[in-house]
């Protein structure tokens, strides 16, 4: 996951509206967003490479999501992968204090990530780059690969139009339509991550498209003020943000 903007009960009807955009290279195995036939309580997307997810939610409504953290100086290859953070969450049976607790004892392990978790109401971000986990209160967030709220431009631009959209009614298509701006700030307003300004031009856009690299799915999830959860995916097999299969879901959060 490389763009993930959050409204947390910021809308008279959703307790959470999330948008996101997957960026990653075209030839990794990917299987889009279902229930998992080995672990039927997740709904999520799959990497086939390496078996974890980068966005998933449960039918009991735990819900957990990452980003990578943008550092090509301090990459180890050999690291674990961190797409099992997001699943490990989701069959977990801990609440976030204790799951965040737990893994900042082997973050520096892996490489940077960014991870957002959700159950019982609570929503928490950590990041292995950064300090202590931090409960997140109502509000409008966005992440991309660096740190909450880091003001990248598509990280600014998108938090300002999910905020837009919140004083209208609820449209998919217009959210859908925003993942898919490929617009390139100016390279004044880029940050300088290590990649070379070519990269940073191409990843600066809210939709990424390179030849072999871009975003493969956008995700729009809602849950209401009825415990409803609503979960649409386009995924994307080429770099033209028109095109893409839609798959939807709905269910209500199973009580306890």
């Amino acid at each position: 996951m490389c763009l993930l903007l959050l409204a947390l009960d910021a809308h008279p009807c959703y307790k959470l509206m999330l948008a996101a955009n997957r960026d990653e290279f075209y030839d990794r195995p990917t299987a889009a967003a279902a229930f998992w036939s080995d672990a039927p309580e997740i709904l999520a997307g799959r990497d086939l490479r390496d078996g974890g997810t980068w966005l998933g939610i449960t039918r009991k409504g735990r819900l957990a999501a990452i980003t990578n953290y943008r550092d090509p100086s301090s990459v180890n290859e050999d690291a674990p992968s961190r797409g099992a953070l997001v699943s490990d969450f989701l069959l977990s049976g801990e609440d976030p204090e204790t799951y965040l607790a737990r893994l900042s004892k082997k973050a520096r392990y892996y490489n940077g990530f960014n991870l957002v978790l959700m159950a019982e109401g609570k929503y928490f971000w950590f990041s292995n780059r950064n300090g202590p986990p931090q409960q997140l209160r109502p509000g409008i967030y966005g992440v991309c690969n660096h740190l909450l709220n880091t003001p990248w431009p598509k990280v600014t631009e998108g938090k300002a139009r999910l905020q837009e959209m919140l004083s209208e009614s609820l449209n998919p298509e217009s959210v859908f339509q925003m993942l898919s701006d490929r617009s390139i700030p100016p390279d004044v307003h880029l940050p300088d991550t290590g990649v070379g300004l070519e990269w940073e031009r191409s990843l600066g856009a809210i939709f990424v498209a390179r030849p072999g690299y871009g975003t493969r799915s956008s995700t729009l999830l809602t849950i209401d003020q009825n415990n409803h959860v609503t979960f649409v995916e386009k995924t994307h097999d080429t770099n033209q943000a028109s095109e893409g299969n839609i798959k939807a879901y709905e269910f209500s959060i199973l009580r306890k």
